[in-house]
């Protein structure tokens, strides 16, 4: 399918790309509001490859537990020959880089991009075995080093970055994650580095306790506002049932009014209307999204619940929850402190609701979830 606008923050990190690298940028919004699309857009269609290499690293869905696992996740391997493994193991472990790999035979690449720093199978192995972070860096250094002699500027995209972020290695690994890409940025302008995420406590517990004050800058990536919905709905006719105006302007309101600008439920609600009615659909939505809502409140009957907060253990309390979701009966945003830590930080992490750690407020995932909450509190009796 063909990429439909965000030129706003297509302008945006494009102003960062072209500027000297200077700061971290963390890519965060809700979940599904498109941030993966948007940077894969930027760097396979909007960028001159002969400018810059991209490493784009994916976390999703890797299971990540210790440091061996960590750095088979980061690098792109490439197999040696015997012969190559005893030449390489005379070689410097770090300054040896450009002599030692033939980036060209080792890349997997997409349209340029490569899904990992490149390095030779002896090497790696040198760097599990003596599992030592530092090393590493130093390693990765050098190679953007490299890239810069080569008149090249390099881009490091680490997507959902928050899987890493309770795994230790002598400390928290991703404090010095963070430290090593502030010496990239703001101390040696080497590399871009962007860091993306949906999961917006991970995101508040970065910028509050990773001593990131103008060393790093956050882009949001929200649901479309309801012009822009209401476009992206007559895109995906044309994309997905190949006609225009199948839906009535009243028809494309009423989608809006119950599922908001997420551009997933839009996609999937066009798709659905090729078997079913517009109102099978958005029933069925609704009545999936306050399932899942009562079936959280309801846990609470049979099972005490907890949250790691402020490095401890709190227990939620049905009650709090209750009193954070009623809040939301008319109006769709909150600001953080105007409810209790525990409870939202349940609900952040249940995805029902967002926080936006840089304006300090929650909302809703989408306004589904908000309809969903209502619908549901009204039919356990709480409002």
């Amino acid at each position: 399918m063909k990429f439909f606008n965000r030129e706003k923050e297509i302008k945006e990190v494009l102003s960062v790309i072209e500027s000297e690298p200077q700061l971290i940028h963390f890519i965060y919004g809700p979940i599904n509001s498109g941030k993966t699309a948007l940077i894969n857009e930027i760097i396979k269609n909007r960028l001159d490859k002969s400018r810059y290499e991209v490493i784009y690293i994916n976390l999703r869905g890797r299971f990540i537990e210790d440091y061996k696992s960590f750095i088979k996740v980061l690098f792109n391997v490439k197999k040696e020959s015997f012969r190559e493994k005893i030449k390489n193991f005379f070689k410097g472990l770090f300054f040896s880089l450009p002599r030692v790999l033939n980036k060209e035979a080792i890349k997997r690449v997409s349209s340029g991009i490569l899904e990992g720093i490149p390095i030779a199978e002896s090497l790696l192995e040198k760097f599990l075995k003596k599992n030592k972070i530092e090393d590493v860096f130093v390693f990765l250094e050098n190679y953007f080093e490299n890239v810069r002699k080569k008149e090249k500027i390099p881009i490091l995209i680490i997507d959902e970055f928050q899987v890493i972020g309770d795994l230790k290695i002598n400390g928290f690994l991703i404090y010095k994650l963070f430290n090593f890409f502030i010496h990239l940025t703001k101390e040696r302008h080497l590399a871009h580095v962007f860091c993306l995420s949906s999961d917006s406590l991970f995101t508040e517990r970065v910028y509050n306790e990773g001593k990131l004050e103008g060393r790093a800058k956050y882009i949001l990536v929200d649901d479309f506002e309801k012009k822009e919905a209401l476009e992206f709905l007559s895109f995906l006719e044309k994309e997905i049932l190949k006609k225009e105006d199948f839906l009535s302007q009243s028809e494309k309101e009423k989608i809006y009014d119950l599922v908001g600008g997420k551009p997933v439920y839009l996609i999937s609600i066009i798709n659905d209307l090729k078997t079913k009615s517009l109102d099978e659909v958005l029933s069925y939505l609704l009545q999936d999204e306050k399932a899942k809502i009562k079936m959280e409140l309801e846990k609470f009957d049979y099972v005490k619940v907890k949250v790691f907060y402020e490095n401890q253990e709190v227990e939620v309390k049905k009650e709090d929850l209750i009193e954070v979701l009623k809040k939301f009966k008319n109006k769709d945003i909150l600001k953080k402190d105007e409810v209790k830590a525990p409870a939202y930080y349940y609900l952040v992490r249940k995805n029902i609701l967002f926080l936006d750690p840089i304006k300090e407020i929650l909302k809703p995932q989408s306004r589904l979830t908000w309809r969903a909450i209502n619908r549901a509190l009204k039919e356990l009796n709480l409002v």
